[in-house]
């Protein structure tokens, strides 16, 4: 408050107690100068004011010694001007400060006079490197011995992850079926029956496939414009329109991250102002294209920081931040083929992404703890292929044992859903759902699975009655 930082520092606990007696006063003139500013003109406002001046220097001397007559008249000045301007005094200072917050002279990384130029400690990211490294490592390993079919079966499961995760962080849901149709439709891997896919599953999967498959072409403002506007087939965003295959024009205003209900929002983060947009692209295009002395893991991390930290775009900057992460990842691994998932790692730790993100774009240049997470959730992303890759020889093995057993249609799409992860039980209503038939048809198909032991039943009977795979140890 204005009055504690004017008077000597010595007498502020000594008059604190005075100082809360007093400040229910000055509200009491605060609300009656509001009433009058509502009910008068600026004349007779100014005349009231002088009273209330009067009034507010008897109070004010009377509990603070002023070490001498500027201090004095600063304080009562400050406290004055703090009741004639209201709320938009108090915002004003509260957005000085927040300018000055956790970084000396501003609010955001981008406003540093060393901006871009990153700083962090090599030396503390080589662990968090190394054991990337090993796990990527001992992957690779896996993939190696199990043969060409089966290591495109995991890319597939990857790129399916990678596709719908990376839609989920930002609230939208896609099909599954009709991204793993689409991605395996371009990537020539037989599943059977492909699902229909509508145009908002191409744009994600025309985006990631073209980061990953296309690693090492050059990225160029058009090659993004292209990405943003498979994002946006429809010119729109929801219901809202949007530039599409450009950069942002801030024309409603700037551009923001915010949360919460309208009329309440929390502003998280405010990208840079787009009259610069052309210089800061520039520079960073630059970066990414050319070789840098940055390890590989360390520049992937920094390309999707430094991109959503521009938020060049209306819409769709988080998941192009991902797919440049993804671009870089796979220079790092030397292979445009993909077999983890950093956006599912990412979905999963949500939360502390946007924590985290919020919190490293309101400090300065140093982006040691950033870089730590990115590097600590790319280990976990690398740990949960196993379990994908699992999952793929698992797959495997039941059509292996299978292999001789007619099925018909339906039967291969419901055990394969089975396999690739069914949410919920599965009941012959379901079935009958998923397949498209009639629940006669469904009850006979599911009735064949149990009679030659590919299906059971699980322990609740009834109406509840559901099935599941029969476990495969069982059988060999």
């Amino acid at each position: 408050m204005a009055l504690v930082v004017a008077c000597d520092t010595a007498s502020t606990g000594q008059y604190r107690q005075k100082y809360r007696q007093l400040w229910p006063k000055i509200g009491e003139i605060t609300d009656a100068f509001r009433e009058v500013q509502a009910r008068k003109s600026p004349l007779e406002c100014g005349l009231e004011g002088i009273s209330w001046m009067l009034k507010l220097t008897e109070w004010v001397e009377g509990c603070y010694p002023f070490r001498d007559e500027a201090t004095r008249r600063a304080a009562i000045g400050a406290t004055f001007l703090r009741i004639m301007c209201g709320e938009r005094l108090a915002c004003a200072e509260n957005a000085g400060h927040n300018l000055c917050m956790n970084s000396g002279d501003y609010k955001y990384i981008w406003q540093s006079k060393d901006w871009p130029n990153w700083h962090f400690d090599l030396a503390a990211l080589a662990e968090p490197m190394a054991e990337v490294s090993r796990a990527q490592g001992v992957l690779m390993g896996r993939l190696a011995d199990i043969g060409m079919a089966l290591r495109d079966q995991a890319s597939l499961a990857a790129l399916t992850e990678d596709v719908v995760k990376t839609s989920e962080i930002e609230g939208e849901h896609l099909n599954v079926e009709s991204v793993r149709s689409s991605i395996a439709r371009r990537l020539g891997v037989d599943i059977g029956a492909l699902a229909p896919v509508d145009r908002h599953v191409e744009g994600v999967v025309e985006m990631v496939l073209d980061a990953t498959a296309n690693c090492h072409a050059p990225v160029s403002r058009e090659r993004l414009f292209g990405w943003h506007a498979a994002l946006f087939p429809t010119g729109y965003s929801g219901l809202s329109k949007i530039n599409v295959g450009t950069w942002r024009d801030d024309a409603s205003g700037p551009m923001q991250v915010v949360s919460g209900p309208i009329g309440r929002q929390r502003v998280h983060f405010e990208a840079p102002p787009a009259d610069r947009l052309e210089a800061e692209t520039s520079r960073f295009l630059d970066w990414l294209n050319d070789a840098t002395n940055d390890p590989p893991l360390i520049k992937a991390g920094l390309g999707h920081l430094w991109f959503v930290t521009l938020h060049p775009f209306d819409d769709g900057n988080g998941r192009i931040a991902r797919a440049i992460g993804d671009l870089l990842l796979a220079r790092a691994d030397g292979s445009p083929q993909r077999f983890y998932s950093l956006s599912a790692q990412i979905q999963r730790e949500r939360k502390a992404y946007y924590d985290i993100l919020e919190r490293i774009q309101k400090r300065s240049m140093d982006v040691n703890e950033w870089l730590a997470w990115f590097l600590d959730t790319l280990h976990r992303a690398v740990d949960q292929a196993q379990h994908t890759l699992d999952a793929v020889l698992t797959k495997a093995r039941f059509w292996q044992r299978w292999a001789t057993t007619p099925l018909n249609e339906r039967q291969v799409k419901l055990l394969n859903r089975l396999l690739d992860g069914f949410e919920g039980k599965l009941t012959s209503s379901k079935w009958a759902a998923i397949a498209k038939c009639s629940p006669d048809t469904a009850l006979r198909d599911i009735t064949d699975l149990l009679v030659r032991g590919v299906l059971r039943k699980t322990d609740a009977g009834g109406r509840s009655t559901s099935y599941e795979l029969n476990n495969l140890a069982d059988r060999e």
